[in-house]
């Protein structure tokens, strides 16, 4: 992908693009230098340690930006709002060039999100370390929701790209009431 668009000319998205390429470059190299040196159990700890880290700030970034969780007395509008919210979360960690997910509210209290390409999966297939790698995303969904204000009662995959299904279908099912100014 060329990111010059002629006549000196940037274009910034696809320097963007790649500038996030190069970063999860980078993130493959080091968990393999980690699980190298150390073993994959370690390797799988520390990085589902760092995007949680990582994951509660841009969480936390998302709930300044949009304010108060709503609380309509409504549980399904509510939950559609928190859904749109952790959609924003999964754009500003993963662009969407780099992956392929859609999230819906499938209940009073469920939400769920399927993935069905993840560029960290491509990734670490192609570095051939698929067999240990362990995949990092009910630590991403948990940093999201402390960011966000909101307690998860089940937060797990139910099916995984990494192994050899067609999509990751995780479930977040949020502790009611959802916000918590309903506890008062």
């Amino acid at each position: 992908m060329s990111t010059d668009t002629g006549s000196g000319n940037v274009n910034h998205r696809a320097r963007t693009v790649e500038a996030y390429r190069l970063w999860w470059q980078h993130d493959a190299n080091w968990y393999q230098g980690v699980a190298a040196r150390f073993g994959q159990q370690v390797a799988n700890e520390l990085n589902a340690e760092a995007l949680r880290k990582v994951a509660l700030q841009v969480g936390q970034r998302v709930g300044r930006l949009s304010g108060p969780l709503p609380d309509t007395g409504d549980s399904r509008k509510d939950l559609e709002e928190l859904r749109l919210r952790y959609d924003d979360c999964g754009d500003r960690m993963f662009p969407p060039e780099l992956r392929n997910a859609s999230t819906e509210v499938a209940g009073d209290d469920l939400i769920v999100l399927t993935l069905k390409r993840s560029f960290a999966i491509t990734m670490v297939r192609m570095a051939g370390a698929l067999d240990g790698y362990r995949c990092p995303c009910t630590d991403v969904h948990a940093g999201w929701s402390e960011g966000l204000g909101v307690t998860l009662a089940e937060n797990r995959a139910e099916s995984c790209l990494r192994d050899g299904d067609k999509a990751c279908r995780l479930l977040m099912r949020v502790a009611t009431p959802l916000s918590p100014a309903a506890e008062g």
